[in-house]
Protein backbone atom coordinates (compact mmCIF):
# COMPACT_ATOMS: atom_id res chain seq x y z
CA UNK A 1 0.00 0.00 0.00
CA UNK A 2 1.34 3.91 -0.49
CA UNK A 3 1.28 6.38 1.76
CA UNK A 4 -1.73 7.95 -0.18
CA UNK A 5 -4.04 5.06 -0.67
CA UNK A 6 -7.30 6.04 0.37
CA UNK A 7 -8.06 2.18 1.98
CA UNK A 8 -4.12 2.11 4.19
CA UNK A 9 -5.78 2.72 7.99
CA UNK A 10 -2.12 4.12 9.10
CA UNK A 11 -2.21 6.80 6.19
CA UNK A 12 -2.97 10.66 6.27
CA UNK A 13 -6.59 11.36 6.01
CA UNK A 14 -7.93 11.87 2.78
CA UNK A 15 -7.26 15.46 1.38
CA UNK A 16 -4.14 16.08 3.41
CA UNK A 17 -0.75 16.02 3.07
CA UNK A 18 1.53 14.06 5.67
CA UNK A 19 3.30 16.15 7.98
CA UNK A 20 6.25 15.66 9.85
CA UNK A 21 6.09 16.11 13.21
CA UNK A 22 8.55 17.92 15.21
CA UNK A 23 11.15 16.06 17.50
CA UNK A 24 11.03 13.07 15.28
CA UNK A 25 13.61 12.40 13.25
CA UNK A 26 16.77 14.30 11.95
CA UNK A 27 17.08 17.34 14.27
CA UNK A 28 15.80 20.36 12.80
CA UNK A 29 18.67 23.06 11.72
CA UNK A 30 17.36 26.34 11.98
CA UNK A 31 19.10 28.28 9.37
CA UNK A 32 21.94 25.70 10.22
CA UNK A 33 24.88 23.98 7.79
CA UNK A 34 24.04 19.81 8.41
CA UNK A 35 25.60 18.42 10.86
CA UNK A 36 26.23 21.33 12.85
CA UNK A 37 23.32 20.60 15.45
CA UNK A 38 25.10 18.04 17.13
CA UNK A 39 27.37 18.69 20.11
CA UNK A 40 31.11 17.82 20.01
CA UNK A 41 32.59 15.41 21.49
CA UNK A 42 35.64 17.17 24.54
CA UNK A 43 39.33 16.35 23.11
CA UNK A 44 40.88 13.08 24.12
CA UNK A 45 43.76 12.63 25.20
CA UNK A 46 46.61 9.97 23.54
CA UNK A 47 46.32 7.84 26.32
CA UNK A 48 42.26 8.18 26.64
CA UNK A 49 40.35 10.21 28.68
CA UNK A 50 39.55 13.89 28.82
CA UNK A 51 42.60 16.15 27.38
CA UNK A 52 44.71 17.76 29.80
CA UNK A 53 43.79 21.83 29.76
CA UNK A 54 46.37 23.59 27.71
CA UNK A 55 45.45 27.25 29.50
CA UNK A 56 45.49 27.83 33.21
CA UNK A 57 41.64 27.78 33.87
CA UNK A 58 40.49 31.35 35.45
CA UNK A 59 39.68 29.67 38.95
CA UNK A 60 43.55 28.59 39.28
CA UNK A 61 44.44 32.09 37.73
CA UNK A 62 42.27 33.81 40.46
CA UNK A 63 43.96 31.75 42.89
CA UNK A 64 48.03 32.72 41.59
CA UNK A 65 46.84 36.36 41.61
CA UNK A 66 45.92 35.81 45.57
CA UNK A 67 48.95 34.06 46.39
CA UNK A 68 50.56 37.65 45.00
CA UNK A 69 47.90 39.61 47.04
CA UNK A 70 49.18 37.72 50.36
CA UNK A 71 52.90 38.64 48.99
CA UNK A 72 51.77 42.31 48.80
CA UNK A 73 49.83 42.19 52.24
CA UNK A 74 52.80 40.59 54.02
CA UNK A 75 55.42 43.17 52.35
CA UNK A 76 52.97 46.12 54.28
CA UNK A 77 52.67 43.85 57.28
CA UNK A 78 56.53 43.32 57.56
CA UNK A 79 57.24 47.04 57.20
CA UNK A 80 54.32 47.77 60.18
CA UNK A 81 56.05 45.30 62.76
CA UNK A 82 59.75 46.37 61.83
CA UNK A 83 58.68 50.02 62.16
CA UNK A 84 56.69 49.45 65.60
CA UNK A 85 59.89 46.97 66.80
CA UNK A 86 62.44 50.39 65.76
CA UNK A 87 59.98 52.63 67.57
CA UNK A 88 60.13 50.23 70.89
CA UNK A 89 63.92 50.51 70.39
CA UNK A 90 64.10 53.91 70.25
CA UNK A 91 61.22 54.35 73.00
CA UNK A 92 63.64 52.37 75.10
CA UNK A 93 66.41 54.20 75.11
CA UNK A 94 64.97 57.86 75.44
CA UNK A 95 66.04 58.96 78.31
CA UNK A 96 62.79 60.32 80.67
CA UNK A 97 61.69 56.55 80.61
CA UNK A 98 64.55 55.08 81.69
CA UNK A 99 63.77 55.11 85.26
CA UNK A 100 60.40 53.22 84.83
CA UNK A 101 61.21 49.61 85.18
CA UNK A 102 58.08 47.98 84.15
CA UNK A 103 57.95 49.87 80.56
CA UNK A 104 61.86 48.44 80.30
CA UNK A 105 60.84 45.22 80.73
CA UNK A 106 57.61 45.21 78.77
CA UNK A 107 59.50 47.11 75.91
CA UNK A 108 62.43 44.63 76.28
CA UNK A 109 60.39 41.66 76.21
CA UNK A 110 57.82 42.74 73.02
CA UNK A 111 60.50 44.03 70.78
CA UNK A 112 62.49 40.60 70.38
CA UNK A 113 59.07 39.05 70.06
CA UNK A 114 58.28 41.50 67.47
CA UNK A 115 61.50 41.46 65.62
CA UNK A 116 60.69 37.70 65.51
CA UNK A 117 57.48 38.38 64.14
CA UNK A 118 59.40 40.49 61.44
CA UNK A 119 61.81 37.71 60.62
CA UNK A 120 59.20 35.20 60.53
CA UNK A 121 56.91 37.26 58.09
CA UNK A 122 59.71 37.69 55.80
CA UNK A 123 60.76 33.72 55.51
CA UNK A 124 56.70 33.14 54.80
CA UNK A 125 56.81 35.82 52.22
CA UNK A 126 59.83 34.49 50.35
CA UNK A 127 58.19 31.12 50.89
CA UNK A 128 54.77 32.63 49.59
CA UNK A 129 56.38 34.52 46.51
CA UNK A 130 58.25 31.18 45.40
CA UNK A 131 54.65 29.31 45.30
CA UNK A 132 52.85 31.60 43.61
CA UNK A 133 55.80 31.32 40.26
CA UNK A 134 55.15 27.67 40.57
CA UNK A 135 51.51 27.78 39.01
CA UNK A 136 52.84 28.10 35.67
CA UNK A 137 55.00 25.27 35.72
CA UNK A 138 54.14 23.55 38.97
CA UNK A 139 53.31 19.46 39.09
CA UNK A 140 51.20 18.03 41.78
CA UNK A 141 54.02 18.70 44.60
CA UNK A 142 53.72 21.97 43.84
CA UNK A 143 49.78 21.82 44.30
CA UNK A 144 49.77 19.85 47.70
CA UNK A 145 52.88 22.51 49.14
CA UNK A 146 50.03 25.64 48.41
CA UNK A 147 47.25 23.75 49.79
CA UNK A 148 49.59 23.05 52.35
CA UNK A 149 50.42 26.75 52.72
CA UNK A 150 46.75 28.54 52.01
CA UNK A 151 45.50 26.39 55.25
CA UNK A 152 48.37 27.47 57.64
CA UNK A 153 48.01 30.94 56.69
CA UNK A 154 44.49 30.56 56.98
CA UNK A 155 44.97 29.35 60.53
CA UNK A 156 47.83 31.74 61.33
CA UNK A 157 45.54 34.58 60.04
CA UNK A 158 42.79 33.58 62.52
CA UNK A 159 45.19 33.07 65.60
CA UNK A 160 47.96 35.86 66.61
CA UNK A 161 46.91 38.14 63.60
CA UNK A 162 43.11 38.33 64.02
CA UNK A 163 41.90 41.91 62.54
CA UNK A 164 44.57 42.41 60.46
CA UNK A 165 45.15 38.54 59.41
CA UNK A 166 41.13 38.49 58.20
CA UNK A 167 42.01 39.47 54.86
CA UNK A 168 44.80 36.92 54.82
CA UNK A 169 42.78 34.12 56.21
CA UNK A 170 40.17 34.68 53.46
CA UNK A 171 42.52 34.60 50.60
CA UNK A 172 44.05 31.52 52.14
CA UNK A 173 40.89 29.73 52.12
CA UNK A 174 40.12 30.79 48.59
CA UNK A 175 43.55 29.96 47.15
CA UNK A 176 42.89 26.15 49.52
CA UNK A 177 39.41 26.07 47.79
CA UNK A 178 40.46 26.96 43.86
CA UNK A 179 43.44 24.78 43.57
CA UNK A 180 42.38 22.09 45.64
CA UNK A 181 38.82 22.03 43.36
CA UNK A 182 39.14 19.52 39.95
CA UNK A 183 40.24 22.56 37.88
CA UNK A 184 43.11 22.94 39.97
CA UNK A 185 44.15 19.04 40.22
CA UNK A 186 43.58 19.11 36.16
CA UNK A 187 46.29 21.88 35.48
CA UNK A 188 48.80 20.85 37.94
CA UNK A 189 48.56 16.68 36.98
CA UNK A 190 48.58 18.12 33.22
CA UNK A 191 51.76 15.97 31.29
CA UNK A 192 54.66 18.78 29.84
CA UNK A 193 56.39 17.65 27.23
Amino acid sequence: MSYGDPNNPYGAPQGQQPQQQPGYGYPQNQGQAPGYGYPQAPPVSPYGGPAAPTTMPGSVGAARVMMWVIVGLQVVGIAVFAFAAAALNAAKDDESLKDNTAFQDLVGDSTGVIWGYVVFGLAWLVFAAVLATKFKNGGNGARITILVFAIITAVLGIYPFVIVGLVHTVLAILVAVFVGNANGKAWFNRPRY
